[in-house]
């Protein structure tokens, strides 16, 4: 059996085998077992008991989180003329339509986030092949198709996210930076668990939420107690 490095020994000695922490104590638990050089982003990931091959089983949404994401959210905004100037205002970092969607087209996708208008789904529709695979396809339903862009930028750049249940009933989301403070990641944690909370289909038989683990980039996670947060 190979030997444990410093690091692990130290991850080791602070998460205690099969325990299951409240929030508070998870949200410094992942900032005290992080050793990257870099700012690594904190993710949360909740197993549900729902069934996603059901639609009424599906648990899809949106939040804004308290404190952002700590990242940087590169947005295109594809809209008419007359929304341009608003959407740059906003903090969009591309803006406009046709040449766009040129781009996209011949493969350019360097962005995290798409907005757009309904009168311009017509033409983004055509493009579904290269932005679905990509999670970039505009959607009523995250607030990405809008007749008010402006708000729509401003929202995704403080910190918007959405998510959406995997086949295998697992929401998986980046909360934050392992730089923010335990509290500033525990108020994005709670606030995303609140919205799942929310968001439980009538449906859904049984243990709604199943687990919770909180990690970072490149972490051991470490289990939250689902009761200590309902």
């Amino acid at each position: 059996m190979s030997k444990l490095t410093k690091n692990q020994k130290l991850v080791a000695d602070k998460i205690e085998a099969g325990k299951a922490y409240t929030l508070s104590e998870a949200s410094a638990l992942v900032k005290e077992i992080t050793f990257t050089k870099f700012d690594a982003s904190v993710d949360i990931d909740m197993r549900l008991g729902v069934d996603p091959r059901k639609a009424n089983q599906m648990v899809r949404g949106v939040v804004s989180l308290p404190n952002g994401t700590g990242k940087e959210v590169r947005v295109l905004c594809l809209c008419t003329s007359d929304k341009e100037t608003e959407a740059k205002e906003a903090g969009a970092d591309y803006v406009g339509l046709d040449e766009y969607i040129e781009k996209i087209k011949g493969g350019w996708t360097d962005v995290d986030v798409i907005i757009t208008m309904p009168s311009c789904m017509g033409k983004i529709g055509a493009l579904g092949r290269v932005l679905g695979p990509r999670g970039l396809m505009p959607n009523p339903k995250s607030g990405t198709v809008t007749m008010d862009v402006a708000k729509a930028v401003r929202e995704v750049k403080q910190g918007k996210i959405d998510f959406k249940v995997d086949k295998t009933g697992i929401v998986h989301a980046s909360i934050g930076k392992v730089s923010f403070d335990a509290e500033k990641i525990k108020e994005n944690a709670q606030e995303f668990i609140n919205t799942i909370i929310k968001l439980k289909p009538a449906t859904a038989k049984g243990t709604y939420i199943k687990s919770i683990y909180l990690s970072t980039t490149m972490s051991k996670g470490v289990k939250i107690d689902p009761k200590s947060v309902e």
